[in-house]
């Protein structure tokens, strides 16, 4: 078992190094071509018809509204990683690497733009009458690739079910060293709520995302802003190294060990790849279940989940490392404690502990109710609705198990199946590519530019009255 263990860690360490980065980067950069940059062209636009339209209600074709569904498939993607992540990424890259953050941001927009659109666009009505899409549906309608469809789902069933665990045991174990309760009191509490949110359907996930996203995001941008405040002086400053090391190395200090424009570039890339989940084929998923009534919409919300989870979140996380110098104190090897660290020295480690400790709950229960959802529509496309009720049960049970810490050998697993779903998917929207560009030109074309005109018709007669 160590021999078969050390294999898999050696294949996925390789894949999801260079050739990962390669791709989804390659990809992103074809896609934004492709599309014209539209995603640079029309932010206003984008920013108006998402963050303008968050709470507005929706009587289109769909089961939830454009922002439940968005805030489902953010549920999934903001985690620990926004604040592990990016410490790490400076800690090795310097702070140069957060420029390159926010570069492959920009372009991973065109990517998570085009996995919904592809989702919407795909989508159907199952026995329940409820909508449901995602790359196995585009990948097996819109190319006939049935066995690679049939490839994605399958990998992706079993993926979650390892994830499940992995993530239930960091909830439960952190629980225990911050509050001293069991870890299966905690599995056993996660399960059952995470099966009262479940049972409800999309519309319930979409109903406890759109309250428990803003709610946990806001605590952890408080307690940034917080640390902030208190380092305002350091701000310009951070920006400066952010800028000026993108281009040129940074020199050792303290327990930074210094880092050349190729490590910045490195780290900044993967943590801005890895970050929003673009290219991972899971969004989709969500948004497939929106009231819309044109792919491009609803692709804006992919957008906007870019912009949430890397330029506002994780942004936020690199100002307070930078800012409060701890970068520059704590050894790479510790640079996941750079946060906590951070906050510690502003308001007492003990508070700062206790908010970042409820902070990584929320994400981690709400990645957790999103997921089982994911996994429960792989099973519904290879095998039905009621194996998908079968499966909803294995991952909740999942929970408790991973909770206590059993099975983990199937953990090992956990980035080659991940792997194995991220790449028929990307190579599937890239085969697609004109039909995202047919839908684009087409809303900006049809709906943008009469819209546009209407306003400006509207205009004048407004001014009379």
């Amino acid at each position: 078992m160590k021999g078969l263990t050390h294999i898999v860690s050696q294949v996925t360490e390789w894949i999801w190094g260079l050739p990962m980065i390669l791709l989804l980067l390659g990809g992103g950069i074809f896609l934004s071509v492709r599309l014209g940059f539209f995603q640079i062209r029309y932010l206003p636009h984008i920013l108006n018809q998402t963050f303008g339209k968050m709470f507005s209600k929706s009587s289109k074709p769909g089961s939830v509204t454009p922002f439940q569904a968005a805030t489902s498939a953010l549920a999934s993607t903001i985690g620990a990683a926004n604040m592990v992540g990016v410490p790490v990424a400076i800690a090795m890259g310097g702070p140069g690497a957060v420029f390159w953050m926010w570069v492959v941001a920009l372009i991973s927009m065109a990517t998570k733009y085009s996995e919904v659109v592809l989702g919407v666009k795909y989508r159907q009505k199952n026995e329940d009458g409820e909508w449901v899409g995602g790359p196995m549906y585009y990948i097996d309608k819109g190319l006939g690739w049935k066995p690679i469809a049939w490839l994605f789902a399958f990998g992706l069933m079993l993926e979650i079910a390892a994830s499940m665990m992995v993530q239930s045991n960091s909830i439960a174990t952190l629980v225990q060293s911050t509050f001293h309760i069991p870890v299966w009191i905690t599995g056993a509490l996660v399960m059952l709520l995470v099966g009262l949110v479940t049972y409800g359907g999309i519309k319930r996930i979409g109903q406890i995302t759109e309250k428990l996203v803003p709610l946990m995001v806001s605590i952890y941008l408080i307690a940034a802003l917080i640390v902030l405040v208190f380092n305002a002086r350091e701000i310009p400053y951070a920006f400066e190294l952010i800028f000026v090391h993108a281009f040129t190395p940074i020199s050792a200090a303290g327990g930074f060990i210094g880092a050349g424009v190729a490590a910045a570039i490195r780290w900044g890339l993967a943590r801005g790849i890895y970050s929003n989940e673009a290219g991972m084929g899971t969004a989709p998923i969500a948004h497939a279940t929106a009231q819309t009534d044109h792919p491009a919409k609803q692709g804006f919300w992919g957008i906007f989940e870019v912009i949430v989870d890397t330029l506002i979140v994780c942004t936020m996380t690199a100002l307070v490392v930078l800012t409060s110098g701890v970068w520059k104190d704590v050894k790479s090897e510790e640079a996941s404690s750079m946060v906590s660290q951070a906050l510690g020295e502003v308001i007492g480690s003990s508070l700062a502990g206790l908010i970042l400790s409820l902070v990584l709950f929320l994400f981690v229960l709400s990645t957790v109710v999103v997921i089982v959802y994911y996994g429960e529509k792989q099973a519904e496309y290879l095998f039905g609705s009621t194996f998908a009720k079968v499966m909803r049960f294995i991952y909740i049970c999942a929970i408790l198990v991973g909770a206590v810490g059993g099975l983990q050998f199937i953990w090992q697993f956990l980035d080659l199946l991940l792997a194995l779903i991220v790449v028929p998917n990307i190579i599937a929207v890239l085969f697609l590519n004109k039909e995202v560009r047919d839908v684009t030109k087409d809303y900006f074309l049809n709906v943008y530019k009469r819209n546009e005109s209407v306003e400006q018709k509207d205009g004048p007669m407004r001014k009379v009255h």
